[in-house]
């Protein structure tokens, strides 16, 4: 998934300029992503969210268009507290990935320019689900987007193992983006990082020197 689906290959490097990591192991699921918004040949801002807390137990991470990052984290916050108001009780990872692969498929003839990773925990245990622009959902243990996806990714393959803390994988998230942020010109200026525990979500910065 390192190219976003229905554009060419230009387009896809105008719309992922990014390096998105994703973890899960025992104790929870890391989200992480450098800061860097490159269009072309441009940095247009090195200060970029592309890491979103949606609630205490579910976060997003996302390489692509800014505007679009937030629409999807927005739709997706609305929807989990309008769950919980009708229903008095959380939407479980799973539901909730499926519900924004639904909202990206509706949307499949004007897609929001996005690849996502969803990762959380609920009462079954910690999830990792990484979706296209219009809404393909895979379930995985580790996942890499974005134009550093491919550097990123060996760092993961390499390092992770299941039984991992969440220290040891937050690490190696970072790990994962920094090796990225070396080669890849469009990702840098800090890492973003997520660790979604049953003890709720905890919201990092790693400098990038």
């Amino acid at each position: 998934m390192h190219s976003v689906a229905h554009r060419g290959q230009m387009s896809a490097y105008w719309a992922v300029g990014a390096t998105t990591v994703g973890l899960r192991v025992e104790e929870g699921v890391v989200l992480a992503s450098e800061k860097r918004v490159s269009y072309g040949f441009t940095v247009t801002s090195k200060s970029a969210k592309k890491v979103f807390k949606i609630s205490d137990y579910l976060g997003i991470a996302c390489a692509g268009l800014i505007g679009d990052m937030q629409a999807i984290a927005r739709s997706l916050r609305a929807e989990l507290k309008l769950y919980e108001l009708d229903t008095n009780r959380r939407m479980s990872v799973r539901a909730a990935a499926k519900l924004l692969a639904n909202i990206l498929f509706s949307q499949r003839y004007m897609p929001l320019m996005s690849e996502t990773l969803v990762g959380g925990v609920d009462d079954v245990g910690p999830h990792l689900f990484v979706l296209d622009a219009i809404g393909s959902l895979i379930e995985d243990d580790y996942a890499a987007l974005g134009s550093g996806a491919t550097i990123a990714i060996g760092i993961l393959e390499s390092g992770y193992r299941k039984d991992m803390t969440i220290d040891e994988a937050r690490s190696l998230a970072i790990k994962a983006v920094r090796a990225a942020i070396e080669r890849d010109a469009l990702s840098g200026d800090g890492i973003d990082v997520l660790a979604i525990t049953k003890r709720g979500a905890d919201e990092r910065f790693e400098a990038v020197k």
